[in-house]
């Protein structure tokens, strides 16, 4: 079996692309306790599925869904921020490396946001903690679009129960049986024809909107999500975003955070910089520009009412070789 498929199906990583980072920082397997180990040099190295399997780096890379969550873990010790209980924003979601953090370290809650579909792993989007926004970009929030956004996001739709076959009762239907009318019986009640057309005509109106996707639907939320909290204010925001400057993002996200509440963000200077300043493959070679970026970030965060506590490179590098820092701020009291 592949190695990087075998650590997958076989619990060690929560993906691919996980198991390739896992692999790059060493595994190694054997097939008994008397066998030599065998090193995996390449993705598609085989390991027989009764392998034991040894990671090098000691489960570090597989601590978390996504890279994201060694980047978060390294700023909270450094920040000395807490998560502890609260309730957290997390922009920018994706697979959820960032939200698992959150949640190992003790958030009682987390709702993410991403302008993507299908990237939350199953075991977060399973999570009851956990309220996944899916198609919304976070330079678009608003307090009342994303609660109502969560809510659609819990709820399902409830299903219109028809009965093609049924129509209104024909005036004198039951004559058909042999009755008989006499000047004492109340028709008052029988369909008209023109109300027996009108039926058929919103029925087929109702299968064509069906079908062009126009019916409007009712939804309600789901039994498991009845206590789900949506309030759109957080004590926790925190982000990873790319192709965009957080300058564009942040007069979104403050009205999100409540009175003191924290906002940690991923820096990524290579978006925050014009195109002549960053390199070949979208590499920043001249650090001197990282100030640059500090400097723009702080000025955008005084502009919005949030005091900059700290300035912190991330304890992980980009994916890319960049080097990447997180923005610790909190909002006034007021």
């Amino acid at each position: 079996m592949r190695a990087d498929v075998f650590l997958v199906d076989f619990g060690h990583a929560a993906t691919r692309s996980q198991a390739q980072r896992l692999i790059a920082a060493g595994v190694q397997w054997r097939l008994s306790a008397s066998s030599p180990w065998q090193k995996v040099v390449k993705n598609g190295d085989d390991i027989p599925k009764i392998a034991e399997v040894l990671l090098l780096d000691g489960g570090a890379e597989a601590k978390y869904l996504s890279r994201g969550g060694l980047k978060l873990e390294g700023a909270l010790a450094a920040a000395g921020l807490q998560v502890t209980g609260l309730r957290c924003l997390d922009v920018g979601q994706s697979t959820g490396g960032f939200t698992d953090c959150l949640l190992q370290h003790g958030a009682a809650q987390v709702i993410g946001v991403d302008v993507g579909h299908g990237q939350l792993h199953e075991r977060l989007r399973s999570d009851a903690r956990v309220v996944c926004v899916e198609g919304v970009n976070a330079r678009a929030l608003t307090p009342g679009a994303l609660q109502q956004d969560c809510e659609l996001a819990l709820s399902e739709i409830i299903e219109e129960v028809e009965d093609n076959d049924t129509e209104p009762e024909a005036p004198y239907s039951w004559m058909r049986n042999g009755g008989l009318v006499d000047d004492s019986y109340d028709d008052s009640d029988d369909a008209k024809d023109k109300d027996i057309e009108n039926f058929r005509l919103e029925r087929a109106a109702k299968a064509k909107a069906r079908t062009a996707g126009t019916l409007p639907v009712e939804r309600r939320r789901r039994a498991e999500c009845a206590g789900v909290d949506t309030t759109p204010l957080f004590e926790v925001v925190v982000g990873d975003l790319s192709f965009i400057s957080l300058t564009l993002v942040l007069p979104a996200l403050v009205p999100l955070l409540a009175p003191e509440g924290r906002l940690l963000m991923l820096v990524k200077p290579q978006f925050e910089l014009q195109p002549g300043q960053v390199g070949k493959g979208g590499i920043v070679r001249d650090t001197a520009l990282h100030a640059v970026v500090e400097q723009r970030i702080r000025d955008c965060c005084a502009a919005q009412g949030l005091e900059v506590l700290a300035w912190l490179a991330s304890a992980i590098q980009g994916g890319d070789g960049n080097h990447e820092f997180f923005v610790f701020a909190r909002r006034s009291a007021a």
